[in-house]
C-alpha cells in the first residue's frame, strides 16, 4: 500500500511541477496558435491591395516577362517559386537573394507588378515563427516546444486520471469554498477537452524537431504506411508549398542531350540554359495535364532538376490550400515540359493520409469555419484550465514556499497508468527521455530522504 501511495504522489507531483514550469510556454503556444488559426482571414484584410489589387497598367505581358520585370525591379533577388492562387487572388512570386532573404511579389491579371512584402514579417510567418520556435529557432528551442507539447498530453491524461480516481466528480455535502469550485471546474473542463486537445497536439507534432523527423523517416522507409517511392535524384526542393507527404522527396531528374555537366549545380531559371522551357510553356503543359488552380511551381535547381508543380492541403499560404483529396505533386521535365511522374493523395499510405488530414485539422481549415470555431473553443478552454490550475495553487500557497501538493492516499494499483506512461514515452521519444531524467531525479531525492531519515532515527 505504501509503495502505491508513493507512486501516486510522484505522478501528482509531476502533474504539479509540469504545470508550473511549462504553463507559460503552453500559454504562448496556445495564444499564437489561436492567432495562426485565423491567418487567412487576417491576411485577406491586411493585404487586400496586394492579394486583390490592380497595377493600373492595362498592358498585358507574359508570365516570363513579369518574372524579368520583378527581378529587374528588385535588384539582387531572383524568382524561385510561382504560386498561382485560387479565386480572385493575384499570382505570387517568391523571390530570394543570395543571403537567403525572401520577398513575396504579386502580379495582377495583366501580369503587371502590384507590390511586394517582406516574407519574414507577414502575419502568417510571424505567427508561425512564434508558434513553432518562439522567434528564436535552433535545435534547443525546437526541442523545448516539442517537449512542452508532449508534457501537455501528459498533463491532460494525468489530470483526467486523477479526477476520476479522486473525489472531484462526487457530490460533496456542505458549502464549497473557492478553491474547491476551481478544482471541480478545472477537472470537468480538462476532461471535456482532453481528447480534442490531444488530437490537436498530435496533429501538430509532424512539424516538430525529433518526433517530426521520426514520423517522416518512417513514412519514407515504409511506403505501405507512408508515401510511395519515386525514382529520386538530388537535389530536392524543400519548401512550404510542397505537401507534407512529399516535401522532402528527392525529385526525379530531367533528361536532355543538350544539358551541360559543367558546374550548373544550384542554377535557377535565370541560368543561361536556352533549352529550358519557359514558365509560360510550363503553365500550358500544366493546363493540358488538367491541373487546376491553385498550384505552386518550383523551379529546377540543377541541369537535371525538374519543375515541381504541387497542390497541397497544408501550404500555410493564403489562397493556396486545397482539400486533402486534391493534394498532388507533379514533376515536369524542364526541357520538354513532359509530365514525368506524380504522387497523389490516393497513393499515400495510412500514415501519409492521416497527416494530410491531420495538419489542416490542426491549422483549422480542413472543414471551413466549423473547424476554426472548434479549435478556438478547445484552445480557450485549455487556457482556462491553466488559469484555474494557477488559481488553485495560489489559493493554498504558503508565502515563501512552493507548496507542492500534499500526500494523498490511493488504494488501487497504478500499474495501468505506468504502462500508459511507457507507451507515451515510446510514441513521443523526447517525452520518454525526459521521463528517464525525472525518474533518476526522483530516485536520488528518495534515496537522500531515506538516508536522512535513517540518520535522524538510529536504531
Amino acid at each position: 500500500m505504501k509503495n502505491k501511495k508513493h507512486f501516486y504522489n510522484i505522478f501528482w507531483r509531476w502533474h504539479f511541477y509540469a504545470g508550473i514550469f511549462i504553463a507559460p510556454l503552453l500559454i504562448t503556444l496556445t495564444i499564437s496558435g489561436i492567432g495562426y488559426l485565423f491567418y487567412t482571414d487576417v491576411e485577406n484584410q491586411l493585404y487586400d491591395d496586394l492579394f486583390f489589387g490592380d497595377s493600373n497598367n492595362s498592358e498585358s505581358v507574359t508570365i516570363d516577362e513579369a518574372i524579368k520585370n520583378a527581378e529587374n525591379h528588385y535588384d539582387g533577388y531572383s524568382v524561385t517559386k510561382v504560386s498561382v492562387l485560387k479565386d480572385d487572388y493575384n499570382t505570387r512570386f517568391t523571390m530570394t537573394n543570395t543571403e537567403g532573404n525572401q520577398k513575396y511579389v504579386f502580379i495582377d491579371d495583366h501580369n503587371q507588378l502590384v507590390g511586394s512584402q517582406n516574407a519574414a514579417t507577414t502575419y502568417s510567418n510571424f505567427m508561425r515563427g512564434l508558434h513553432s520556435s518562439l522567434f528564436v529557432g535552433g535545435t534547443v528551442v525546437n526541442y523545448m516546444v516539442e517537449l512542452a507539447a508532449c508534457w501537455a498530453i501528459f498533463l491532460l491524461i494525468s489530470g483526467v486520471y486523477m479526477s476520476f480516481k479522486g473525489k472531484v466528480f462526487k457530490r460533496q455535502k456542505g458549502t464549497k469554498n473557492k478553491r474547491q469550485r476551481y478544482k471541480k471546474l478545472h477537472a470537468i473542463t480538462g476532461t471535456i477537452i482532453a481528447i480534442p486537445m490531444v488530437i490537436l497536439i498530435f496533429t501538430g507534432l509532424p512539424w516538430s524537431a525529433l518526433m517530426g523527423n521520426f514520423i517522416y523517416s518512417a513514412a519514407q522507409s515504409h511506403p505501405s504506411i507512408g508515401i510511395p517511392e519515386l525514382q529520386q535524384v538530388p537535389p530536392t526542393s524543400e519548401i512550404n508549398e510542397i505537401p507534407w507527404a512529399t516535401r522532402k522527396n528527392e525529385a526525379p531528374t530531367s533528361r536532355d542531350a543538350h544539358a551541360h555537366h559543367n558546374g550548373m549545380a544550384g542554377m535557377s531559371h535565370m541560368t543561361d540554359n536556352s533549352h529550358m522551357i519557359s514558365v509560360q510553356q510550363l503553365m500550358e503543359k500544366v493546363d493540358e495535364s488538367h491541373i487546376s488552380k491553385p498550384y505552386s511551381i518550383v523551379f529546377p535547381l540543377s541541369e537535371d532538376g525538374v519543375y515541381t508543380v504541387s497542390k497541397g492541403s497544408n501550404t500555410g499560404i493564403t489562397g493556396l490550400d486545397v482539400s486533402p483529396y486534391e493534394e498532388v505533386t507533379n514533376y515536369f521535365d524542364q526541357y520538354s515540359g513532359k509530365l514525368i511522374s506524380k504522387v497523389g493523395y490516393e497513393e499515400y499510405g495510412i500514415l501519409g493520409k492521416w497527416f494530410t488530414w491531420g495538419i489542416p485539422l490542426h491549422e483549422g481549415h480542413l472543414f471551413g469555419w466549423p473547424n476554426k470555431i472548434i479549435n478556438l473553443l478547445v484552445c480557450l478552454a485549455f487556457l482556462t484550465i491553466i488559469i484555474w490550475g494557477y488559481k488553485m495553487w495560489l489559493d493554498r500557497k504558503v508565502k515563501g514556499k512552493l507548496s507542492a501538493p500534499p500526500k494523498t492516499s490511493m488504494g488501487k494499483s497504478l500499474g495501468g497508468f505506468i504502462v500508459l506512461l511507457v507507451i507515451l514515452g515510446i510514441i513521443m521519444p523526447l517525452f520518454g527521455l525526459s521521463l528517464i531524467v525525472i525518474t533518476f531525479i526522483e530516485l536520488i531525492v528518495y534515496l537522500l530522504q531515506k538516508k536522512k531519515n535513517s540518520s535522524t532515527n538510529p536504531l
